[in-house]
């Protein structure tokens, strides 16, 4: 009876560990997931303006800096373990030449500051989104998100969920392309 008592509890957490793993190695599911349509997709970027994260970092930008060129909006945060994953793809975006802006989403401005100088700053700007409504008007439902805006301001691509190599390979980069051919 003992090793019932033992075992069960063991087994059943045995099986949710599984069960974890398989849906967050599920390629097709999480496909899936980044491709959660968006309302915004085809219309102009939501008006907004947000401040500085902190002096030491470029920042503060606003929906007039989106307009004249393709950029990629990239909501962050220091927290966020999926966004530390994905930040080797947002800095390749970054050294091909495309502005990347990023959205600090319900952070310390310190931890910010400090996640940003430790693991380097791709973003032509940060801007601080502490109480995330700036994030809830892009439509954004958690951390990671990244955005294409074409250079009329326009929203043209949502990608939901951390950039990882297939999909800044398959989607985020012909996207790009297709963008900048207008």
């Amino acid at each position: 009876m003992r090793r019932l008592v033992v075992i069960i509890p063991v087994a059943v957490f045995a099986a949710l560990v599984g069960v974890m793993v398989s849906l967050l190695t599920d390629s097709e599911r999480n496909d899936n997931l980044s491709r959660i349509p968006s309302a915004l997709i085809d219309k102009p970027a939501p008006g907004f303006a947000l401040p500085q994260v902190d002096p030491s970092v470029p920042g503060g930008f606003a929906t007039e800096d989106l307009k004249g060129q393709v950029s990629v909006i990239n909501v962050f945060a220091s927290w966020c373990v999926p966004c530390l994953a994905e930040h080797p793809n947002i800095t390749r975006i970054a050294e091909a030449g495309i502005p990347v802006y990023g959205i600090n989403h319900r952070d310390a401005p310190e931890a910010a500051t400090e996640w940003l100088r430790r693991h380097g700053n791709p973003y032509t700007a940060v801007g601080a989104d502490a109480d995330a409504r700036v994030s809830l008007e892009w439509g954004v439902t958690g951390v990671p998100e990244t955005f294409i805006v074409n250079a009329d301001g326009i929203i043209v691509y949502k990608h939901v969920g951390p950039v990882t190599e297939d999909a800044l390979e398959n989607r985020i980069l012909p996207k790009l392309r297709e963008a900048e051919r207008g």
